[in-house]
């Protein structure tokens, strides 16, 4: 156990005074991420402003053996930032310069604490631009995109948070600065960067970052089709895909997210619809034209009843403002909202949106459906009033249910959000426990005291037997109505 007050003495002898916060009524703020279901007070708060003070920090900590979470914008949405009840809350809010822009091998070096929108708002000047745009973007931090490996809309042709960083700089949890791959397209050694980005802040805290930019492309066009049914707009996305079109972006949104957004945005969506797909090309002016009279073509054929194509740029925005917002827009439809994030193979998306449907019927939940079509990030919204008693649990109990699906047909229980603290269950349904072992031996031999966001993202194996055999690598016989498609 450690104290309070004490702690609050030692690191103002590191810190300034205004980057200790310790008084309970200035704790509060730091209580949860964007999972808010989940909450817990830190013991104390330090937001340092430079790289050295981190390693001050992390030294300390180490040494007296303080479990230590670090925190970005607190826009994540798997629990990932809870704080520890007996531990530091290191926020890197205020790492957030950007260090460099190289426009001759089109790269930046930032610190963690920049918005992933102000990289791009930054070298907009030089016809450059960051890829990887959250629907958070405009919040959200290039340190918590690398923890968790973060997408975005255009995640399908441009990749994630992963494709799209070359370096970073991280501090270990006993103080060592360490660089971790390199400003070309390979470095020597082991590739510990791609190890890193994803680690949800479990095997260091990253200070620096070095991203790839991209050039803004020439012309860029987004198809706004209508289905009266959502597992033919499923069905419409693999043929796009099986057609060799590899859109920007590839978004897909059911009846109730599409009246939200558009009660919210007025985006121009048809409210009648049952989906939309909204798809989005870029590249040349020639290439877009030719590629976009045929994503129309396949769109028309794959049963869509309305195809609209934006007629300018600021058409285009708005249709994706839609999507963009779609996630507050539900938010008006009920108290609470529990956000899942799972993926699926593509072939497998009519099913699966059909299955969820009737567990919603089930559980008594209504349930929007928002994700990453091209690549078959699922984000279903449940939606709760957590003022009823018992009606969390049961949203949690549903959003695992569909978790196990997503396993069961070839997927995974996450494709941009992170594991947290909201999915560690569900690591059991994906993991064997010698896998599950490995993960913790990584772990250990970067923070072997656990001091480093501890009890997140790794189920102990002791959690997986208490979560059930029957939850465990139960494929099909978890879910026997698959056997009806």
């Amino acid at each position: 156990m450690h104290d309070r007050q004490s702690l609050a003495r030692t690191f103002r002898q590191l810190l300034p005074d205004e980057c200790v916060i310790f008084r309970e009524e200035e704790l509060i703020p730091y209580e949860c991420d964007g999972l808010s279901a989940y909450r817990q007070v830190p013991l104390i708060v330090l937001i340092p402003y430079t790289t050295d003070q981190v390693e001050g920090i992390l030294k300390y900590c180490n040494l007296h053996q303080v479990p230590v979470v670090a925190r970005g914008s607190g826009t994540g949405l798997s629990g990932g930032a809870l704080p520890h009840e007996q531990g530091v809350l290191l926020s890197l809010a205020r790492l957030n310069q950007i260090l460099e822009v190289d426009c001759d091998n089109m790269q930046a070096r930032v610190q963690p604490g920049v918005r992933n929108l102000a990289v791009s708002e930054a070298v907009k000047v030089h016809g450059l631009y960051y890829a990887p745009d959250p629907s958070s973007q405009i919040a959200c931090s290039i340190g918590g995109n690398v923890a968790e490996n973060a997408g975005g809309v255009h995640c399908l042709k441009y990749g994630l948070t992963l494709h799209n960083v070359l370096q970073v700089t991280m501090i270990t949890i006993d103080g060592e600065k360490v660089i971790l791959g390199c400003g070309g397209y390979d470095a020597p050694g082991l590739d510990l960067l791609t190890l890193i980005t994803g680690s949800e802040g479990m095997l260091g805290v990253v200070v620096e970052v070095l991203v790839k930019l991209l050039p803004i492309p020439e012309r860029q066009q987004v198809v706004l089709a209508a289905f009266d049914d959502i597992e033919t707009a499923g069905d419409a996305v693999a043929e796009i895909i099986a057609q060799g079109i590899l859109p920007a972006g590839l978004e897909m949104m059911d009846n109730l997210s599409i009246r939200a957004a558009e009660d919210f945005v007025h985006a121009g969506y048809p409210t009648n619809a049952q989906a939309i797909l909204l798809c989005e090309v870029d590249g040349t002016d020639d290439e877009v034209s030719e590629e976009i009279l045929l994503v129309r073509k396949i769109l028309l054929q794959s049963g869509a009843t309305q195809v609209r194509t934006a007629v300018d740029e600021q058409e285009r925005i708005k249709f994706w403002a839609g999507r963009k917002n779609a996630f507050p827009a539900v938010g008006r439809l009920s108290p609470d909202y529990y956000c899942m994030d799972g993926t699926i193979p593509r072939s497998q998306l009519g099913k699966v949106l059909k299955m969820i449907g009737e567990m919603s019927e089930r559980y008594k939940l209504r349930c929007a459906n928002v994700f990453h079509a091209g690549d078959g990030n699922l984000h279903p919204l449940i939606l709760y009033d957590a003022n009823n008693p018992g009606e969390l649990e049961k949203a949690e109990t549903f959003g695992g249910e569909i978790l196990e699906l997503c396993v069961a047909v070839g997927g995974t229980i996450t494709g941009e959000h992170g594991v947290g603290m909201e999915k560690i269950n569900q690591m059991c349904a994906q993991f064997p426990d010698e896998e599950l072992q490995t993960f913790h031996d990584v772990k250990g031999v970067f923070d072997p005291h656990s001091l480093l966001n501890p009890g997140k993202a790794i189920p102990t194996l002791a959690r997986c037997a208490e979560f059930g055999a029957m939850h465990v690598h139960a494929g099909k016989l978890r879910f026997p109505e698959l056997e009806r498609f």
